[in-house]
């Protein structure tokens, strides 16, 4: 099973996040929280989003993106942006990758971008549209990265028989 790392850079809205820690908790991901956080993480709206999944996920909390760099050396990370020229379904992602997804308002900020253009990917949208909501992007990125994995160590067969 490919290894999913969500990274969540800071993110401020407590239903988002629980909404992708349940994603994570379903998908076998690890789940990154880059500081400052829009929430507690004992947010009530946070954990009832996630709650029945809080004990399954991997989290990781990071006090600013140097020490997130600091601690993922050499970590494949793809930046999610509308800004960017690539789009997300033409990456053969590795079995290990790194997912970053930027703060609902203003996204990964743009000199972060820069400095990794090549690995910087977008999902299509209508002209004029601001975003996708932040936990249906990092839904579709998961699982675009599970899909080229044939959606290994997945329960693909549902409780009703053929």
């Amino acid at each position: 099973m490919p290894h999913i790392h969500v990274v969540l850079h800071e993110p401020e809205i407590p239903q988002n996040t629980g909404n992708i820690a349940r994603t994570c908790a379903a998908t076998g991901s690890s789940l990154h929280l880059i500081k400052p956080l829009g929430f507690s993480l004992d947010d009530k709206y946070m954990k009832r989003a996630g709650l029945d999944y809080w004990d399954l996920l991997d989290v990781h909390v990071y006090e600013n993106l140097e020490e997130f760099y600091e601690k993922n050396p050499g970590a494949r990370i793809y930046y999610f942006s509308k800004k960017a020229r690539h789009v997300y379904t033409d990456v053969d992602y590795p079995n290990e990758v790194y997912l970053m997804f930027g703060k609902e308002t203003k996204g990964i900020p743009v000199d972060v971008l820069k400095a990794h253009e090549q690995d910087t990917v977008r999902m299509p949208m209508r002209e004029g549209l601001r975003s996708l909501n932040l936990s249906n992007a990092v839904a579709i990125g998961v699982y675009e990265v599970l899909r080229q994995h044939q959606f290994k160590d997945l329960a693909l067969e549902g409780p009703f028989p053929r």
